[in-house]
């Protein structure tokens, strides 16, 4: 394998983990509340465990009940995936090819979903005093610090 086609190859296993550990996440939560009577699972002060299917988009934000509409936005996300996909390929700065990989790694989970669930599996649960989080998976969690890497490499990149 030539160099540049080993490294590609390390960051397609790095999405394929993230997708991994995506799926073995939702399959212990969806297994584990198809097999009890609990509706939530405290795991302590802060952080929860509480199954939602979600069918917007991040952090079920436009919530769509009508089929053509979720199918037309899963079709722009998947498409949205596969850019990301080629940009990061493109890319040679190593912490922006990496936080597009992130981003593709969570969003092949989601898509994922989408696809085979018609909705998306969230379940963790984030609540402090009276401040409750949006429910979210272990794919949101790759994209988000995927985006947060992003913007933060822009911000201190070296003015060349």
């Amino acid at each position: 394998m030539s160099g540049n086609l080993k490294k590609n190859f390390f960051y397609l296993l790095f999405v394929v983990l993230i997708f991994a550990a995506d799926r073995v996440s939702k399959t212990i939560i969806l297994n584990f509340f198809k097999t009890s009577d609990f509706t939530s699972i405290k795991i302590n002060s802060f952080l929860n465990f509480s199954l939602v299917w979600n069918n917007g988009i991040a952090f079920g934000l436009l919530s769509l009940d009508e089929n053509f509409y979720y199918n037309i936005l899963t079709l722009i996300i998947l498409f949205i995936t596969i850019i990301i996909i080629f940009l990061a390929l493109k890319t040679s700065d190593f912490l922006k090819k990496l936080s597009y990989f992130m981003i593709a790694g969570g969003a092949s989970g989601n898509i994922f979903d989408r696809l085979y669930f018609s909705s998306v599996v969230d379940f963790i649960d984030i609540t402090y005093n009276n401040f409750h989080w949006f429910i979210f998976n272990v794919a949101d969690i790759f994209i988000t610090c995927g985006i947060l890497i992003l913007i933060f490499s822009e911000f201190f990149k070296k003015n060349d």
